[in-house]
């Protein structure tokens, strides 16, 4: 009985919300870290490049977004004449958390001819600071799209700025910043897990504590031509499952990301490389929460105009490149 009365909920719930989107001519974003739940309602499921890119497509006057709070402010500051609403303003990010304004300040005192290139997932105020905004998406398309000779630095994310280094080849000054679910994918997780699935493709986000060890297998054990080992954002891996002729996946990044993959091919497997790998920021908004902020409007999140208009050029570069 507890389960039927659990489903009776949900069903009500997303009733309310469905309603409530129609009379708020509201669209629902969510990234694909969030709760099953919130994914199967939202009128978009997606990374945080293709998320920016369909707000700003979005013809709607509300949107709402499923997702952590500098997804919010990155909505307002490219669609300034659109209402932003995030259904709990507390889903913070722990790698954003790891570097503030003054620090890019105190970068550019001591490299005044530099560019800054900030991680999508930084404060509006850090954004404000830099020069271009990237996702794990076209971050290797926006440092290669950077004059040569330049000083460069990238912040906050150590691992993916590493990965940069090694992939482009470009001197680059990294910020030491992590997040902490994908720092405990360590080079332990991946060995274990190809060991365990000796089968399986490996699809591994350049945050991660590992990606060191997954270029290595890639570039010596010869994983790239056998398809084995791929390092790809989130979008990227659900292109990559989609023409893969692999049956078995194992997946480095937050489990949130299994849903929409198992969804979108059911006649495959997919495993995560660590089962405890969860974002509690992802996993705050609720159907509840989200069904509240559409009645209600709240929580509206807005930037200061100062702040947004330095931030929205290297948001901005970001949605042009890659």
């Amino acid at each position: 009985m507890g389960l039927s009365i659990q489903s009776d909920v949900t069903r009500d719930l997303v009733a309310e919300i469905d309603a409530l989107r129609r009379d708020r001519g509201a669209a629902i974003l969510a990234h694909n870290y969030q709760r099953p739940e919130i994914q199967d309602l939202a009128d978009v499921v997606a990374d945080s490049l293709q998320m920016a890119r369909r707000a700003t497509e979005l013809d709607v006057p509300v949107l709402v977004i499923c997702g952590v709070h500098f997804m919010a402010e990155t909505a307002a500051i490219a669609n300034p004449d659109k209402r932003i609403l995030i259904p709990d303003p507390s889903a913070g990010c722990s790698l954003a958390a790891t570097i503030q304004a003054a620090d890019v300040r105190a970068w550019r005192a001591t490299h005044p001819d530099g560019v800054v290139v900030a991680y999508v997932n930084t404060a509006a105020e850090v954004k404000a600071e830099s020069d271009y905004c990237c996702t794990s998406g076209n971050a290797v398309a926006v440092i290669r799209a950077l004059p040569p000779g330049v000083p460069v630095l990238f912040l906050p994310d150590m691992y993916l700025g590493n990965y940069l280094r090694k992939v482009t080849g470009r001197a680059i000054d990294v910020w030491l910043g992590e997040c902490h679910v994908h720092a405990g994918m360590t080079r332990e997780t991946l060995a274990d897990a190809r060991a365990a699935y000796p089968d399986a493709e490996f699809l591994v986000h350049p945050e991660c504590g590992c990606v060191t060890s997954a270029m290595y297998y890639a570039e010596t054990e010869g994983d790239v031509a056998a398809g084995r080992t791929q390092i790809v954002s989130t979008e990227q891996m659900m292109r990559r499952a989609r023409v893969s002729p692999a049956r078995r996946f194992v997946v480095a990044t937050e489990t949130g990301v299994l849903h929409r993959l198992r969804r979108e091919n059911p006649t495959k497997e997919f495993l995560a490389a660590r089962e405890d790998a969860e974002c509690r920021y992802m996993k705050q908004i609720t159907l509840a929460k989200l069904r509240d902020s559409l009645r209600d409007l709240k929580y509206e999140v807005t930037v200061p105009p100062a702040v947004a208009t330095r931030a929205r050029r290297a948001i901005d570069r970001m949605l042009s490149i890659g």
